[in-house]
C-alpha cells in the first residue's frame, strides 16, 4: 500500500512519500520444473518420476493453492550440437544398448496442474536423450517457459521456475556455428505439441533473458551439480530474483533444495521502479535489515519473515526540469504482481497575482511574486540573501557551473550528495572497486582516489602490505631476484616461479656457458670476472651428468642461499660408441635366436619320434595272432623218403 498516487512536483523541490509492504500468508504458487534430458541426467530422470507429490507437499508449508508443471530441454538439432547421422538422430545414446529419444530444443510436457498423479504419469513416459557438445540449450528453454504463459498455464501469482542441469549453457552468438544468425525475438514459438524447434533463432543473451524474467515476475531456482556451480553462480548475479543450489548426482535432494531456495527468495524484498522520465531522479530509504543507511537508487531488505510487521520504504522524487505532460511510474517488489502506480506532473507556471515588494521573505532585497523572490540588481539567491560580488567562483576548469554536480549560490558552489570541493569536482563514490567493495573495504574514497588503511596499498587497496607470501625456502624475499608487490613476487627476466627460484632456460643462456668455459680454461681471474659478473662457478670432482651440457662438460645453474647465480660443472662420463653396441647386439641377438629355434625344433622332433615309437609298441602289444591251419599254405620244408632205406627203419 498504497496502490496509486497522484503527485504534483515543483522543479527542484523533492517530494517524499511512504510505501508499505507485507508478504501475504498462503499466497498461491505456480512451480514449473525444467529439466535437462541429456544422457548424463539419466539417473536424475529416474528419481524425478516419483518426486511430484513430494514437491507439492513441500509447497503446502507455504500455501494450499499450488500447481506444478514439467518441461525438458536438450539442444538444437543441428551440427555441431547434435549428431546428424540418421541412426544417431533416432537414438543419440552413446551406447546402442540404450534406448534414447531424439534430441529436441525444448518441450512443454505437462502444463501447470494441481494433480501430482499427472506429473508422475507424464514424467514416467519420458526417455533420456543426448547431444554432442557439453553446453545445453538451457537459457533458450528458460525463455520459452517464461514467455509462453498461456501455453504453460501460468497464473498471475508467485511464479517459480526450477532449472536442473549438470552442464553449462549456450549463449547468444553460439548459434552461428550452425549458421543461425537471427537474434532471438523473445516470443513464444511452441507448436501444437508443445515443442520448440529452435532452428530459426539464435540462443538468447543473458541481458535479454533477465529482462523477460523480470517482466514476467519469475523467480528462478538453479539446481545444478557442484562442478558447474561457479558458472551458474555468476549467471545468477546477473538475473534478479534468482538463487543457485548444489544438486546431488541423482537429484535426490531437489525437494529440500527447492524449499531452501524459496525461503531465501521470500526473505529478500527489493523495491524497484520502472518508467521514470528523463530529468527525474528516484531515491529510496528504509530502516529494514540490509538496507543502506543513506539514500540510494535501490533498496533491498533481507531476513524478512512472514510474521514480521510491514516494511516501510520512503521514496523521494525530484524533477530537474518541467515535464511536457503527465507521466506514470510503476513501483513493485521483485517477484510480486501488485504494483504502485504513481502519476506525476510538474508545476512550471504560477497562476496568481500576489506581489509584495521588499518582502521580509526576500531579506527585504527583492519582491515576492507568487511565493518566489525576484531579487534586486545587487542581490541574488533563492531568498535574495547573497550580495553580488565580483567574479563568481562557481566555474573551475569545467565549462559547466559547479562541474555539473551542484548549484551556484552567492558565488559559491553548493554540491550534490557525494560531491565536494570548490567546484564540486570531487566524487567520493568514484573510487575503484575490488571484490565488490569500494577501495576493497580497506580504505576511504577521497576525490576519486583510495586512501588505504595501514598495511594495504594499490589503486583499490587490493594489496596487502604483508610479504610472507614472497618468502621462499631460502628465507629470502623473492629469492633476491624480484620485487614483492601485493604479497606476490614480480620476478626479473632471468628467473620465474612463485618465489623467483627457478632459472629461465639456463642451458641456452650464453653468459652461464661462457662463464663456465672461462673458469675451466683457467684464464686470469680478472678476465673471467668480466665474463661472469655476479655469477659464481665451481667444478665438481669426478664425472657427473647435469641437465645442461657443452662439449665434454656438463653443468647446472641454481640460486644459492644469498640469491646469487651459482654454476656447478664437471666432466661428462666417457661415452661408448653406440653404433658398435647396436650392431653387435643385433647380430648376437639374431644368432642366439637362430640357435634357440634349432634347439627347439630338434626337441620337438625328438618328442614326436618318441611318441610315434611308443604308439607302435602299444599297437604291437594289442595285436592277437590266431594259430589255425591254412590249407593253401605249403611249408618251407619238404620230406622225401628213400625207398632203399625204408626197410632199415
Amino acid at each position: 500500500m498504497p496502490q496509486s498516487l497522484d503527485i504534483k512536483l515543483r522543479v527542484g523541490e523533492p517530494f517524499e512519500f511512504n510505501v508499505q509492504f507485507k508478504r501475504a500468508r498462503g499466497y498461491p504458487i505456480d512451480l514449473f520444473y525444467l529439466m535437462d534430458l541429456s544422457f548424463s541426467m539419466k539417473d536424475d530422470l529416474d528419481k524425478i518420476k516419483n518426486l511430484g507429490q513430494d514437491i507439492l507437499s513441500t509447497l503446502e508449508s507455504f500455501t494450499q493453492d499450488k500447481r506444478i508443471g514439467f518441461g525438458s530441454f536438450v539442444d538444437k538439432v543441428s551440427l555441431p550440437y547434435s549428431s546428424m547421422i540418421k541412426a544417431r538422430r533416432h537414438n543419440p545414446c552413446p551406447s546402442r544398448m540404450e534406448n534414447c529419444q531424439p534430441a529436441f530444443t525444448f518441450r512443454n510436457i505437462l502444463p501447470l496442474t494441481e494433480w501430482p498423479e499427472k506429473f508422475k504419469k507424464e514424467v514416467s513416459k519420458q526417455r533420456i536423450s543426448g547431444n554432442l557438445d557439453s553446453p545445453e540449450a538451457g537459457l533458450e528453454a528458460i525463455l520459452q517457459a517464461t514467455v509462453c504463459q498461456k501455453e504453460l498455464g501460468w497464473r498471475n501469482v508467485t511464479r517459480i521456475l526450477v532449472y536442473t542441469s549438470d552442464d553449462t549453457f549456450h549463449l547468444a552468438g553460439d548459434g552461428r556455428l550452425a549458421g543461425i544468425h537471427q537474434p532471438h525475438d523473445g516470443r513464444c514459438h511452441l507448436d501444437i505439441n508443445g515443442t520448440y524447434n529452435g532452428m530459426l533463432l539464435d540462443y538468447p543473451s543473458v541481458g535479454h533473458l533477465s529482462r523477460l524474467l523480470q517482466d514476467a515476475n519469475m523467480q528462478l531456482i538453479f539446481a545444478v551439480t557442484e562442478e558447474i556451480f561457479p558458472a551458474y553462480k555468476a549467471l545468477s548475479e546477473l538475473i534478479p530474483q534468482s538463487v543457485v543450489g548444489i544438486l546431488k548426482k541423482d537429484s535426490s535432494n531437489v525437494v529440500q533444495l527447492i524449499s531452501e531456495a524459496y525461503r531465501n527468495l521470500s526473505s529478500t524484498v527489493v523495491l524497484e521502479h520502472k518508467g521514470p522520465p528523463q530529468g527525474m531522479s528516484v531515491m529510496y530509504h528504509s530502516a529494514c535489515s540490509g538496507a543502506s543507511l543513506t539514500w540510494s537508487t535501490q533498496v533491498e531488505c533481507r531476513g524478512v519473515k512472514p510474521e514480521d510487521d510491514a516494511i516501510e520504504f520512503t521514496v523521494r522524487l525530484n524533477a530537474s526540469h518541467c515535464l511536457e505532460q503527465r507521466k506514470e511510474l510503476e513501483f513493485r517488489v521483485q517477484g510480486v504482481r501488485d504494483v504502485l502506480r504513481v502519476s506525476v506532473e510538474t508545476f512550471c507556471f504560477c497562476e496568481c497575482d500576489d506581489v509584495q515588494e521588499m518582502a521580509f521573505q526576500c531579506k527585504e532585497h527583492g519582491t515576492l511574486i507568487c511565493g518566489v523572490c525576484s531579487c534586486n540588481d545587487t542581490y541574488q539567491g533563492q531568498f535574495c540573501e547573497c550580495e553580488q560580488q565580483g567574479e563568481s567562483k562557481c566555474h573551475g576548469n569545467s565549462a559547466q557551473e559547479c562541474s555539473g554536480h551542484g548549484r551556484c549560490e552567492c558565488g559559491e558552489c553548493v554540491c550534490e550528495e557525494n560531491y565536494r570541493h570548490t567546484h564540486c569536482e570531487c566524487d567520493d563514490n568514484s573510487c575503484p572497486h575490488h571484490a565488490g567493495k569500494m577501495c576493497n573495504g580497506k580504505g576511504n574514497c577521497d576525490c576519486g582516489e583510495c586512501k588505504c588503511e595501514e598495511g594495504f596499498m594499490g589503486a583499490a587497496c587490493e594489496c596487502s602490505g604483508e610479504t610472507t607470501g614472497c618468502v621462499g625456502q631460502n628465507g629470502l624475499q623473492c629469492s633476491a631476484q624480484g620485487v614483492c608487490k601485493c604479497n606476490q613476487c614480480f620476478c626479473n627476466k632471468t628467473v620465474t616461479g612463485e618465489h623467483c627460484d627457478r632459472i629461465v632456460n639456463p642451458c641456452n643462456t650464453a653468459v652461464y656457458r661462457e662463464c663456465m668455459l672461462c673458469i675451466n680454461s683457467e684464464q686470469n681471474s680478472a678476465q673471467c670476472d668480466n665474463v661472469c659478473g655476479e655469477v659464481r662457478c665451481k667444478k665438481q670432482p669426478g664425472p657427473q651428468e647435469y641437465e645442461c651440457s657443452h662439449g665434454n662438460l656438463t653443468y647446472k645453474v641454481e640460486l644459492d642461499n644469498s640469491g646469487h647465480f651459482f654454476i656447478l660443472y664437471s666432466e661428462l662420463p666417457r661415452r661408448i660408441d653406440k653404433t658398435y653396441v647396436i650392431i653387435g647386439s643385433s647380430v648376437s641377438g639374431i644368432i642366439l635366436i637362430g640357435i634357440l629355434v634349432i634347439v627347439v625344433y630338434r626337441l620337438l622332433l625328438e618328442l614326436y619320434d618318441i611318441r610315434e615309437y611308443h604308439s607302435f609298441l602299444h599297437a604291437q602289444e594289442e595285436t592277437d595272432w590266431k594259430n589255425t591251419h591254412n590249407p593253401l599254405f605249403k611249408g618251407a620244408t619238404t620230406t622225401v623218403k628213400n625207398p632203399m632205406h625204408s626197410q632199415d627203419g
